[in-house]
C-alpha cells in the first residue's frame, strides 16, 4: 500500500449547493421568460452570429434550440467560475467546458442546423456532394481548409520580395533582399521569424509585407527561413536541440550578416518563438563578452512564461514527461499536431465555422493569405521542443539570472543592454500582452513598448497604407529603470490612430547609422548569392 499523501487542495473541490442552486434559478428563469414569449409567438432573435442567418429567425423550433443551447452554455460556464479549485485545474476546467459548448452548437449539425438544410434542399442536394468533398480533402490533409489554397503559392503571389539566398546550411536559408532606395542605412536588419511557423508571414503580399516596407524605408535586410524538418531527412535534423538552433541559427546568422554588411554591430528582430530564441542568443554572446547588435526588437514575444494565456492548460509536469518520453530523443513534433491545437484555442472561429461553411454549406472558404500560411506549418525536432516546452513554459527559467544554461553560459537577460522595442497586440491569446510587457523589466536597455491592436498576427501585420487599428505608446523607459506595472504604463498611454509600422521605423533609423549608396551585390566574396528568394526551405510542406 501507498504511504504517499494524498494532493492537498487549498480550498475544498467542488460546486457549493448555494451557487449550483442560485445558477439553476437564474437560468429557469430565463428560460420560463423566453417560454412564455413562444406562447405569444414572440421568440426575440439571437445576437450570437452563428444564428443570425433568416432559416433561423423564421423557424421558431430552431431559434428556440438556439436559446436553449446559449442559456445552456452560459450556466456551464458560471458553475465553472464558482467551482471551488485549485487556479490551474480552475483553467482547465473553463478550457474543457469551453471546448465542449462550442462542440455541441446547433449549427454544427445538419439534424440542427436550418440554414443548412435550407441549402440543400435549394441545390438539390449539391451542398452535400461538395461539403463531403471538402470533408475528404481535409480528412487527406489532416486539417481543416481556412482559405482557398489553390489561390496562393510562395514564390509567386506570396513570399515574392526580390532577394537572393546568400547562407544555406542545416537549420536555416538567409535570404538578402535587394535595395529598393537610392540610398540605405549602414547597418542592416536581421529578422528572425518563430520556426514553429514559415517566415513569409513576413513577407505575404506586396501591399502586406512588413519585409518590403522595411526595404522601402531604406534597411537592408535579411531574413532567416527555417528549415521544415520531415521524417525522411537523413541528416539527424530529427534530433537538433535549443542550442543547436542557438549556435548554428541564429548566431550564425549574425555572424553572416556581419560579414556581408561589414558591420561590427547590426540590428536584430525576433518575432513570437523567434524574439524568444534572439533574446537568449544575445544573452549567450553577451555571456561571452561579445555585443553583436546595436538594437534588438521583439514583436509578440515571451520572456517570462508566467502567464501563457490560454496554453497555459496544457503546460503540466505530466505533459512535459509524456513528450520526453516520445521525442525527446529524436523524432517530429508535428505541424499537423501544433496547427490543431492553435486552432482549437479559438473553436468557433477556426474549427467549427469551417466545418459549417466548409462541410454542411459545401462553400469553398475565401482567399486569405494569411489563412493560407496559418495552414503551411513546420515540424519541429523533438529534442527542441520537448527542452523549450520544459524550460520555458513549464520551469519558466529564462527570466530568472543563471537559472539556464544555452550552449555552455548562463543566462541572464539583464545583459542585454542594447535599446529594445518591445511590441505587444492587446487581444493576443498565445502572447498576452501583460506577458510581453513584463520583457520591458528583464532587459536593461532603453526600451520603448509599444501596444497594437488586433491578435497575435492581424496586430503585428498591419500596414500603414490601410489605415487601419491603432496602438499605445508612453515614453521610453531609461536604462536599466524599474518597470512600471502593465496597467500604470497602460495608463500613461498615448493612444495613436493606424499602423504601428511607421512609430517602428522611426526609432529604428537611430540605430541604422549613416546612410550610404545601395549596392546591386548579394553576399560576398565568402557568401555568394546562390537561388533566389523566397528560397528552397520554405516550400517544403509539412504534409
Amino acid at each position: 500500500m501507498s504511504t504517499s499523501k494524498p494532493t492537498q487542495w487549498p480550498t475544498p473541490l467542488g460546486l457549493s449547493k448555494e451557487d449550483a442552486a442560485t445558477i439553476q434559478n437564474e437560468f429557469m428563469a430565463e428560460w420560463q421568460k423566453l417560454s412564455q414569449s413562444a406562447a405569444h409567438g414572440k421568440v426575440p432573435p439571437v445576437a450570437d452570429r452563428r444564428f443570425k442567418a433568416e432559416a433561423w429567425g423564421s423557424s421558431p423550433m430552431h431559434l428556440m434550440m438556439a436559446h436553449l443551447y446559449l442559456l445552456s452554455g452560459e450556466a456551464m460556464q458560471k458553475m465553472v467560475d464558482v467551482v471551488q479549485a485549485p487556479s490551474d485545474v480552475k483553467d482547465k476546467l473553463k478550457f474543457s467546458v469551453m471546448q465542449w459548448v462550442d462542440a455541441m452548437s446547433p449549427a454544427n449539425y445538419l439534424a440542427t442546423n436550418p440554414e443548412a438544410q435550407k441549402a440543400l434542399i435549394d441545390s438539390g442536394g449539391e451542398t452535400m456532394r461538395t461539403g463531403m468533398e471538402n470533408f475528404m480533402k481535409d480528412l487527406k490533409k489532416g486539417r481543416i481548409s481556412h482559405s482557398d489554397e489553390s489561390q496562393f503559392e510562395v514564390g509567386v503571389s506570396l513570399a515574392n520580395t526580390a532577394g537572393q539566398v546568400v547562407f544555406k546550411n542545416k537549420y536555416f536559408e538567409l535570404i538578402q533582399y535587394a535595395p529598393q532606395t537610392a540610398t540605405v542605412f549602414q547597418r542592416p536588419l536581421l529578422m528572425v521569424p518563430p520556426c514553429i511557423n514559415k517566415f513569409y508571414i513576413l513577407d505575404l503580399q506586396p501591399e502586406n509585407s512588413f519585409v518590403r516596407y522595411m526595404v522601402e524605408q531604406g534597411h537592408t535586410v535579411f531574413v532567416m527561413a527555417w528549415r521544415n524538418p520531415l521524417e525522411s531527412d537523413k541528416d539527424g535534423i530529427q534530433k537538433a536541440t535549443w542550442d543547436d538552433y542557438l549556435s548554428d541559427g541564429i548566431l550564425k546568422a549574425v555572424e553572416v550578416v556581419s560579414d556581408i554588411s561589414g558591420q561590427s554591430k547590426i540590428n536584430a528582430l525576433g518575432f513570437c518563438v523567434g524574439g524568444t530564441m534572439l533574446a537568449s542568443a544575445l544573452a549567450v554572446a553577451a555571456a561571452r563578452k561579445t555585443y553583436p547588435v546595436a538594437s534588438v526588437t521583439l514583436l509578440t514575444t515571451m520572456l517570462d512564461f508566467e502567464d501563457a494565456g490560454v496554453l497555459g492548460v496544457f503546460v503540466d509536469e505530466a505533459h512535459a514527461s509524456l513528450r520526453e518520453k516520445q521525442i525527446g530523443e529524436g523524432g517530429l513534433m508535428s505541424a499537423r499536431e501544433l496547427s490543431n491545437t492553435f486552432s482549437f484555442l479559438r473553436p468557433n472561429e477556426l474549427v467549427w465555422n469551417y466545418v459549417v461553411s466548409n462541410y454542411l454549406k459545401g462553400e469553398t472558404p475565401v482567399s486569405f493569405d494569411l489563412l493560407y500560411w496559418n495552414g503551411d506549418g513546420t515540424n519541429l525536432p523533438g529534442p527542441f521542443f520537448t527542452w523549450y516546452f520544459r524550460n520555458m513554459y513549464l520551469e519558466n527559467k529564462l527570466c530568472i539570472p543563471k537559472a539556464l544554461t544555452c550552449l555552455g553560459q548562463k543566462v541572464d537577460l539583464g545583459s542585454i543592454k542594447t535599446p529594445t522595442y518591445l511590441y505587444a497586440s492587446r487581444d493576443d491569446h498565445i502572447v498576452p500582452w501583460r506577458s510581453g510587457y513584463k520583457s520591458s523589466g528583464l532587459l536593461k536597455g532603453v526600451n520603448r513598448f509599444v501596444l497594437g491592436a488586433s491578435g497575435h498576427i492581424a496586430g503585428v501585420i498591419n500596414p500603414p497604407e490601410k489605415n487601419r487599428r491603432n496602438y499605445w505608446v508612453a515614453d521610453n523607459q531609461a536604462a536599466g529603470a524599474k518597470a512600471r506595472s502593465a496597467e500604470d504604463w497602460f495608463d500613461s498611454a498615448t493612444e495613436v490612430q493606424g499602423s504601428w509600422w511607421p512609430d517602428y521605423t522611426a526609432w529604428l533609423a537611430d540605430f541604422g547609422g549613416k546612410k550610404v549608396k545601395a549596392s546591386a551585390v548579394f553576399g560576398n566574396a565568402e557568401h555568394k548569392p546562390t537561388n533566389a528568394a523566397p528560397g528552397t526551405y520554405v516550400k517544403v510542406r509539412a504534409e
